[in-house]
């Protein structure tokens, strides 16, 4: 593995969770499309990865990283239960948070101005465009049952604009892929999924062990989403429809009812790392893979709450800005809908608040000269609107998560000398200048390529 991917994994001394490993089975292969060199024209047969049933598994998770799952559990629950009158902006923000950083994971990298514009129709970016759809995907995945209709219904969403891939959306896969190696054949792949006639079989599976009440949460979570990424039943999407379904196993649980927590932000920071837990996930491994999850939980659940103080005094902020405008005015009324509505345009406002067209071009001119929103195009004809506060709060949360996903994995010598995980975040939390907590305080790595096109 490169990029230390393989530090503190179970080969270094890290907690080990023994799961059934992958079959390694032998199947016939053919081009579908000529393509290639001579090597890939001439493969004829490949070595396939048949991940194990799961929907019976009985994880024995040691008590360290049973305690560090707690941990994350809590804060996950403290976040969801302390929003107050803020939580219905602050699910906004983390739920886009979540979209941004699962997407930038599978490289699709964009501004968060750049996202914020294709939240409003703008596809200059096509990046932007992909969160966009990532964002509807994963709110589809959390509010519904988790099951093969939602999942496919998810991945619908996320592809339907996809101009190479919108012809598979919502559909299992019904071709071989792969992962690394050659554009034209799974020569020299770095991984091969199961063949496609065992992909609804493997999600049905998935489902039901999906849908268990009777494991720890956050490793249900891991194990669901490193199941998923080795069935890869999609042809393109894979990691990002699989990221949303941790997410949806945390919220079917009842840990999180209303947030999203910004796993992924976590995640994206040590990609490599990432990465190389699913590879010992296959090799029958779900140790590192559920630590790196607990870890990722508990950071992201805790800078969620220093987000969700902030946004509580925003409000207040912007009308000291706008120079306490009156009770009522255009300006107020503007307001008071930034919070759950940061992004928009001047219609917008007249349809959504009822304003005047002449009351609204004076709250957004008050409002844009005190800096508390500003402009997102170069338009001089509808101009699209930004709350900065806001956007740079979106962008700030990721940044520090990353942050602290790398420094907590960073500690010297953490690993050999025995300290658990909870200790090192303990250790972490202990030295930063943030507000006080309570005590409780790729798909594999590579590309896919399946015939003709690339598939991540």
């Amino acid at each position: 593995m490169s990029d230390g991917a393989g530090e503190a994994l179970a080969g270094s001394g890290g907690p080990r969770v023994v799961v059934p490993g992958h079959e390694q089975r032998t199947v016939a292969w053919r081009q579908v499309h000529r393509g290639g060199t001579v090597d890939d024209r001439t493969l004829r047969e490949v070595s396939v990865s048949i991940p194990p049933m799961v929907a019976e598994l009985d994880p024995q998770l040691p008590n360290d990283l049973l305690a560090e799952c707690d941990l994350a559990v809590r804060a996950i629950a403290r976040l969801d239960e302390t929003g107050g009158p803020h939580l219905r902006p602050l699910a906004t923000l983390l739920l886009r948070a979540e979209s941004v950083a699962s997407s930038k994971i599978e490289h699709e990298d964009a501004t968060v101005e750049d996202f914020a514009r294709a939240l409003h129709g703008v596809k200059a970016n096509s990046s932007a465009t992909s969160m966009v759809a990532a964002s509807g995907a994963m709110d589809k995945l959390l509010h519904g049952p988790i099951d093969a209709a939602g999942i496919t219904a998810a991945h619908h969403l996320l592809m339907a604009d996809d101009p190479t891939e919108r012809g598979y959306a919502g559909r299992w896969r019904e071709m071989q892929n792969w992962i690394g190696g050659s554009d034209h054949s799974p020569r020299n792949a770095l991984y091969v999924p199961p063949p496609p006639d065992l992909v609804e079989p493997l999600m049905g599976d998935l489902v039901r062990f999906a849908r268990r009440t009777d494991l720890p949460v956050i490793a249900q979570a891991a194990i669901a989403h490193a199941q998923f990424e080795s069935i890869h039943p999609f042809t393109d999407g894979n990691g990002r429809i699989g990221r949303a379904l941790a997410a949806a196993v945390i919220r079917e649980r009842g840990v999180a009812q209303h947030v999203v927590i910004p796993i992924a932000s976590a995640l994206v920071a040590r990609r490599e790392y990432y990465f190389g837990t699913l590879d010992e996930y296959r090799a029958g491994d779900a140790g590192p893979i559920v630590h790196a999850f607990a870890r990722s939980a508990l950071v992201a659940s805790q800078e969620a709450t220093l987000t969700a103080g902030r946004l509580a005094a925003m409000p207040e902020q912007w009308h000291d800005l706008a120079g306490t405008p009156r009770t009522g005015s255009a300006t107020a009324v503007v307001l008071a809908s930034l919070p759950t509505a940061p992004i928009f345009t001047a219609d917008d406002l007249e349809t959504r608040l009822g304003l005047s067209t002449a009351a609204t071009y004076r709250a957004i001119e008050r409002l844009a000269g005190a800096e508390v929103v500003r402009p997102l195009t170069g338009r001089t004809r509808n101009q699209i609107w930004g709350t900065g506060d806001l956007l740079d709060e979106l962008h700030d949360l990721g940044v520090r998560i990353g942050a602290r996903a790398s420094e907590l994995s960073a500690l010297p010598g953490a690993v050999a000398a025995g300290r658990s995980t909870i200790l090192q975040a303990a250790a972490l939390d202990l030295g930063r200048s943030t507000p006080p907590r309570p005590p409780e305080t790729p798909p594999a790595r590579g590309i896919d390529r399946s015939p003709g096109s690339l598939r991540r």
